[in-house]
């Protein structure tokens, strides 16, 4: 961060002197008015409900133009990661600012590896749920527990702390998702298995039995890997706020992620891919594609109530880059399980031509968003609805981390403390009952 050319004034129309912010550039981005003296000065806040013109911190993790549709994870774009690189690189990547090299890989995956199980102990833990509760209810608790097991990692300001909370996390989310599911369904849990991939050993801890050898499809391994790699990171959103803020407390990691985990269930965040699959199948259940028109003329229709789901970005203005990779991975796993013709698929196909040809959505900019299409190969894959956020969950970890461990090292950063605009009561006096 460094003080551009210029500052910034601001104006009274009351006759108040004038104040002169600087203005601070970043590497690439628009740039920032710094207004820490501003209440110092003035005796004022400013405004700005779900900071949308607010940088909160700096950061070197992740970059979105919004516009352009671009996205960055230290620097390199999407596009190149998702298809040169699986996720383990991409963590090494988040968690210390450059691609490893073949000897450093071998390292790193082999750290995460010897982490996948977890303690005994957590079985016991995980049956005092009810089976039929909800995998984001489930692993919020599973990870906020974590601190009482693994109590030698949670000193948030312990850099070696931090390190090793970072690999045991990472490791250790699959084997917690794929036990809530196996939990869920009655089924016994799978151990982990050290000569798998990161995506392989999920895949057979969630679809795997005791009863006979799980071979992984290599095709659904690298489907999984690339949602994984597409869902790592983005930016300072409500779940990566969330991670900070916890964090900013001095909490231990695991509190930190699992408020980060709570916040993204939330149906607006990570909840969006279960939304998206719901709405699929409602309009299957009202005649399917022969309906899709019907859907969609209620969808333009403000008062109907009837929202599209899986479209449209709070961030991205054009289409989001992780969606174009993420079409690509749905079509070889519908092609690979001889799923085109499933009348689900071939309805959500139906309502992306519409949203991809229609003025209506194409003026609004309503492109598929990587959640469309990454609900629809996690269901083609086997991986129930309810779960879909757990995946989640499981991917961005590494990302909340990244960022925990970056606000902790920064010699600017402070316990989180947003100022209000007070619309209450003014000063009163409490009156005696008889006068109530």
């Amino acid at each position: 961060m460094k003080l551009a050319d210029n500052k910034a004034t601001l104006s009274f129309s009351n006759g108040k002197p004038s104040v002169e912010l600087p203005v601070y550039q970043g590497n690439i981005g628009p740039d920032v008015i710094d207004i820490r003296k501003l209440y110092g000065q003035t005796g004022m806040f400013t405004y700005d409900p779900g900071f949308l013109s607010t940088a909160s911190c700096q950061s070197a993790i992740t970059y979105i133009d919004g516009d352009k549709g671009e996205l960055l994870y230290r620097g390199y774009p999407i596009e190149q990661l998702a298809t040169q690189c699986d996720f383990l690189e991409t963590c090494h990547l988040l968690l210390y600012g450059d691609l490893p090299n073949a000897a450093k890989k071998v390292e790193f995956t082999q750290r995460v590896t010897m982490h996948t199980m977890v303690n005994e102990q957590m079985q016991f833990f995980l049956r005092g749920f009810r089976r039929d509760a909800h995998p984001m209810a489930v692993l919020t608790g599973l990870i906020g527990a974590l601190s009482a097991f693994y109590h030698d990692s949670t000193d948030i300001n312990n850099p070696e702390h931090r390190e090793i909370a970072a690999i045991r996390l990472i490791a250790k989310l699959p084997t917690l998702v794929a036990m809530a599911y196996k939990y869920g369904i009655g089924q016994p849990y799978m151990y982990p298995r050290n000569d798998l991939s990161y995506s392989g050993n999920f895949l057979r801890m969630m679809f795997g039995t005791p009863c006979e050898d799980y071979k992984v499809n290599p095709v659904l391994e690298r489907a999984l890997d690339r949602i994984f790699v597409l869902h790592a990171d983005h930016e300072q959103n409500a779940s990566t706020s969330t991670v900070r803020l916890c964090g900013s407390s001095g909490t231990n990691p695991f509190a930190a992620i699992a408020a980060g985990v709570a916040c993204l269930w939330g149906p607006a965040h990570g909840g969006a891919n279960e939304a998206c699959l719901n709405m699929l199948e409602d309009i299957q259940r009202q005649g399917g594609i022969a309906k899709v028109g019907e859907y969609m003329e209620q969808v333009k229709d403000k008062n109907s109530g009837v929202r599209l789901m899986g479209f449209g970005h709070r961030v991205y203005k054009n289409y989001d880059p992780r969606a174009k990779l993420m079409q690509e991975t749905c079509k070889e796993v519908l092609a690979e399980l001889g799923l085109e013709k499933d009348p689900l698929f071939k309805l959500a196909m139906a309502v992306e031509k519409i949203a991809v040809e229609d003025d209506y959505f194409v003026q609004r900019k309503l492109y598929p968003n990587v959640d469309f299409y990454s609900g629809i190969v996690q269901r083609a894959i086997g991986i129930p609805v309810n779960l879909f956020t757990g995946i989640f969950a499981l991917a961005r970890t590494v990302g909340w981390i990244a960022q925990l461990n970056e606000m902790i090292s920064d010699p600017e950063y402070k316990i989180g403390r947003p100022r209000q605009l007070y619309t209450g009561s003014p000063r009163r006096d409490v009156p005696p009952m008889a006068k109530r």
